[in-house]
């Protein structure tokens, strides 16, 4: 199986992390460098994504970095999201191989990494038709928004373990009206530690996308 190298940064502000994979991306489109799953939490930020509405955002950009918070534009897929300490940040920088070069396939494959991660916690999370992400019911545990360049990724998926949801309440997140949100904390009710949730979603990670996990020097 193919390897892939996974870095686990700890808490990182969001420039940062997205001059991190714009350079593993270059690194990776001309085959000088490995797949690699960047695995950390952000500071408190809202991201927009190419289809984010400005109805979308409940509070002038002013007033939320007021509060905090900073508020960056990407290019990913999707509207509006949060990301901050509890939530648990995953961003392949992968090669798809010629057999999986779908984008519903790789979106559906990120599903299926956090339906598996849910149930090591005896969480029974699904899809909702038409939607994106992890649902529990519902209200959505993992976010998803993604940017495909020359068949290589980046950006991914959020997972919330302990995060702050009371910071989903400022925005319409991912656009969606009717839903909620939750986090497995949330759920389970008790503290779950963050380095446990990055060590299981790393193992499923490997087994969904069938590579061998190598850890960074």
């Amino acid at each position: 199986m193919r390897e892939l190298v996974v870095r686990r940064l700890g808490r990182v502000p969001y420039a940062e992390a997205l001059a991190l994979q714009e350079e593993q991306v270059r690194l990776r489109q001309r085959g000088e460098a490995p797949d690699t799953l960047f695995l950390l939490e952000h500071d408190p930020v809202f991201t927009l994504g190419r289809s984010a509405r400005a109805e979308n955002i409940l509070l002038t950009e002013d007033a939320l970095r007021a509060r905090g918070f900073e508020v960056f534009e990407t290019g990913r897929g999707g509207d509006v999201t949060y990301h901050g300490p509890g939530q648990v940040v995953a961003y392949p920088i992968l090669e798809l191989p010629p057999g999986r070069r779908d984008v519903h396939r790789y979106v559906r494959d990120l599903e299926e990494v956090m339906l598996r991660l849910c149930a090591d916690y005896g969480v029974v999370a699904g899809r909702i038709a038409g939607l994106t992400g992890a649902w529990v019911g519902e209200q959505k545990i993992g976010a998803i928004g993604v940017r495909i360049a020359r068949w290589v990724t980046s950006h991914g998926l959020a997972f919330n373990v302990g995060t702050d949801l009371s910071a989903f309440e400022l925005i319409v997140p991912c656009g969606i009206q009717d839903k909620a949100v939750t986090s497995l904390e949330r759920l389970l009710g008790r503290n779950v530690p963050v380095e446990d949730v990055t060590g299981r979603m790393a193992f499923h990670f490997s087994a969904v996308f069938e590579r061998t996990l190598v850890a960074a020097g």
